[in-house]
C-alpha cells in the first residue's frame, strides 16, 4: 500500500469572512486540522451538517473540477460550491501521482455530458447517458479505479442498489490494494462498513471520529430491521395524532 495522497486538511478561518455561512456549520466550528490516517475515510451525518461542503472543498483544493470528473476536467455549468476551499491547506503524502476522480451525484449528468464531448479515438466515450443512473456510476468507478489515485465520492449510494453498493466495496478494496485513497461522504450503512475505515461524524459538535456501530445510519437501520413493525407503528401513530 502506497503513501496517502492527503494526510491532513488544515482550515485557516482567518480566510473566511465573519459574515460567511461557513461559520454557521456547527460541526466545523473550532476545527483547524483533520488528520487522514487511513486509505478510506468517511464523512457521515445528517443532511445539512457540512460533510459534502467539506468534501467538495477538499476536492477543489486538490485540483478537481468543482462539478466533478478527473483532474483533467475543466468546465462550469453552475457554480454551487462554497468558498471553503480557499481556506484549506492540504498536507500531501509522498506520491506524485495526480490521478483520481471526484464524483458528485448532483452534477453527474453534467460530467457525463462532458465525458462525451471529451471523447476521441484514443479515449472513446463511455456513453454514460445510454445507461441507467446506477449503471453509469458503476461504469465510471469500474474504469476509473484501475490506478492508484485520490477518489472523492459524494454520496455515491444515491444511485446504487444495495447489491451495487456491495460491488462498490469490492472495487474500493481492489483500488486500496493498488494504492488508492478514498474520501467519501455517505449515509449508507453498507459502504460505511468498509473494514478499517475512519469515520468522522458531522452530527457531533465539533466534528468527531466514531466507530461504525455509533453511526446514525447503522443504528437506524438496525432498529428498523430488528423492529420494523414497532418503528412503523410509532411513526404512523405520530402522524395520526
Amino acid at each position: 500500500m502506497g503513501s496517502l495522497f492527503i494526510k491532513k486538511v488544515t482550515i485557516n478561518w482567518e480566510k473566511i469572512s465573519q459574515e460567511s455561512d461557513l461559520r454557521q456549520i456547527q460541526s466545523l466550528q473550532g476545527i483547524k486540522e483533520i488528520a487522514l490516517e487511513r486509505p478510506v475515510t468517511f464523512f457521515c451525518g445528517e443532511n445539512g451538517t457540512g460533510k459534502s461542503t467539506l468534501l467538495e472543498a477538499i476536492g477543489i483544493a486538490f485540483g478537481f473540477n468543482p462539478e466533478g470528473g478527473t483532474v483533467n476536467y475543466s468546465f462550469s455549468t453552475f457554480d454551487s460550491h462554497s468558498a471553503l476551499y480557499q481556506a484549506l491547506t492540504l498536507s500531501r503524502g509522498l506520491s506524485k501521482n495526480r490521478w483520481g476522480y471526484f464524483l458528485r451525484a448532483e452534477s453527474f449528468y453534467n460530467v457525463a455530458t462532458k465525458e462525451m464531448e471529451y471523447g476521441d479515438i484514443a479515449h472513446p466515450s463511455m456513453k454514460l447517458h445510454q445507461l441507467s443512473h446506477g449503471e453509469s456510476f458503476l461504469t465510471v468507478l469500474g474504469k476509473r479505479l484501475s490506478d492508484p489515485g485520490l477518489y472523492i465520492l459524494d454520496e455515491p449510494e444515491g444511485a446504487l442498489s444495495p447489491q451495487s453498493q456491495l460491488g462498490l466495496l469490492v472495487l474500493m478494496e481492489e483500488a486500496v490494494k493498488a494504492g488508492a485513497q478514498f474520501i467519501i461522504a455517505s449515509h449508507s450503512p453498507i459502504l460505511l462498513g468498509y473494514p478499517g475505515a475512519d469515520i468522522f461524524s458531522f452530527s457531533q459538535e465539533p466534528l468527531k471520529k466514531i466507530g461504525y456501530e455509533e453511526t446514525e445510519s447503522y443504528q437506524v437501520m438496525e432498529m428498523f430491521i430488528n423492529n420494523r413493525d414497532g418503528v412503523l407503528k410509532q411513526l404512523f401513530h405520530g402522524f395520526s395524532e
